[in-house]
């Protein structure tokens, strides 16, 4: 028995410092109040979207719920102001996998909303499909879904200046890349939808969000309009919610063990938009709260503007 409880303390003792040296959340320190402020965060019914509305509500910001259920983003936005205790939540409906949608809401948020000093670009997807417009789901949710909202909504963000747009990446996009030639050919950046291109796909599209701060950045210089990418940290949520019912119970222990709550995944994106003085580090990518290194192909300026460029033709702005 004595042998028994010893390996059983090791064990806890050993993943108490796991949990609290890699996987437990650096806490966002900013103190910023937001009354008087706007923002807008994309797949907040859920997770760390959600839990950063809460967030940026208490701190008495306006904030709207972009959300591509209407169901259950009015049932988010009824949470959040019942938890934060503000009146100013609304639930606008967005579907980030169709370009439709993402004009009417931007039509609708311009026609109604006098500023928007937060752009939170949360919402992401996994899995194969593709979108109404044709595009498989990870590169045209993640992605161009994101890059046509902001710059839709950019005459706003600059009006409203300084303002943050702030994108949620990953530390996967250290694995992705962009080959134009399969894009161009296939309206995606993996051939095939098994779900090990889907992974490659998810690794991708996570990697056009660095790149596209990166341009956003460098096109922005000057407006008061500054931009962050980050890594979140690894979620516990029902992100992966897609898998098979056998791959998610495998996964399910691990991930209550090691991952982040969602009020923890929440940190580096509340830091990246309220934290003082990143104002210089527009662009560039955080982690943990703190400035990390982007992948080589993340820092890549020549593959941001191609990116960029094709984007806007394939949202049909040029």
């Amino acid at each position: 028995m004595s042998s028994l409880l010893i390996l059983l303390s090791g064990a806890l003792a050993a993943y108490i410092l796991i949990y609290y040296n890699l996987f437990r959340a650096v806490m966002c320190r900013s103190a910023a109040t937001l009354k008087g402020k706007t923002a807008v965060v994309t797949g907040s019914n859920r997770g760390i979207g959600k839990a950063t509305a809460l967030d940026l509500a208490r701190r008495g910001a306006r904030v709207i719920l972009a959300c591509r259920c209407t169901e259950r983003g009015e049932e988010a936005a009824y949470d959040v102001r019942r938890e934060s205790g503000n009146t100013a939540v609304l639930h606008m409906q967005l579907d980030l996998g169709s370009f439709k949608s993402v004009r009417a809401f931007a039509e609708t948020f311009l026609k109604t909303e006098p500023r928007l000093d937060l752009l939170i670009n949360n919402a992401g997807m996994a899995g194969p499909g593709r979108t109404e417009d044709g595009f498989g789901v990870a590169f045209g949710v993640n992605h161009l879904g994101h890059f046509l909202l902001t710059l839709l909504l950019l005459p706003r963000l600059k009006a409203s200046a300084p303002s943050r747009v702030v994108n949620v990446s990953a530390r996967l996009h250290h694995l992705g890349s962009v080959d134009f030639n399969v894009l161009h050919a296939h309206w995606d950046l993996v051939v095939g939808d098994s779900g090990w291109q889907c992974f490659w796909a998810y690794c991708h599209s996570k990697l056009c969000n660095v790149l596209f701060t990166r341009e956003l950045a460098n096109r922005l210089e000057g407006t008061g309009v500054t931009c962050y990418s980050l890594h979140p940290g690894v979620i516990h949520t029902d992100f992966f919610r897609d898998l098979s019912p056998w791959l998610r119970l495998l996964l399910l222990p691990f991930s209550k063990l090691f991952f982040l709550d969602p009020e923890g995944g929440a940190q580096t994106t509340l830091h990246c938009a309220l934290q003082g003085g990143l104002e210089a580090l527009s662009g560039r990518y955080f982690s943990s709260c703190a400035l990390q290194e982007a992948s080589h192909a993340g820092r890549d300026d020549a593959l941001a503007r191609k990116l960029w460029e094709v984007s806007e033709r394939l949202c049909g702005l040029v």
